[in-house]
């Protein structure tokens, strides 16, 4: 895989718009279609608003770095973080059943993205999220960011 890029970002809601049109300038110029573009936006937002609220709990000043890699089949984006190593296993949506506000945002990644892991970085502390979409499948994501 070919590396497009390498992001670094601190832990504020006011840099996801910026990311968002920052991501939807790569994806029309590496030929993503329209829905393989909104998926990717929304999947990053969600992701990067995770980490901002859950590993973050709010802190503006902490470190979050986004790198997009392409092959000829997938586009591969990791998000990282630096906070104390999560419970993978905690992470989940909830119910759907649960009609309220929030709390959709790790299905929202699953429903955009075609493979999405979860990992401890090898660092010593901090945490991976790696997504993954084919480029040949055409989603309908969603929503629109």
């Amino acid at each position: 895989m070919q590396k497009l890029e390498r992001i670094h970002l601190l832990s504020r809601p006011n840099v996801l718009k910026p990311l968002r049109e920052f991501i939807r300038m790569l994806a029309k110029k590496n030929n993503c279609c329209d829905e393989i573009l909104n998926c990717l936006v929304m999947a990053v937002n969600e992701a990067c608003m995770n980490v901002i609220q859950h590993a973050y709990k709010g802190k503006q000043d902490e470190e979050i770095i986004i790198e997009f890699w392409k092959d000829d089949k997938d586009i591969l984006i990791k998000v990282y973080d630096f906070s104390e190593a999560v419970d993978i296993e905690s992470i989940k949506s909830r119910d759907l059943e649960d009609v309220r506000p929030g709390g959709l945002g790790v299905h929202f990644i699953n429903q955009a993205m075609d493979c999405v892991e979860y990992k401890h970085s090898s660092n010593e502390k901090g945490n991976v999220l790696e997504m993954r979409k084919s480029l040949d499948k055409t989603v309908v994501c969603p929503t629109n960011y």
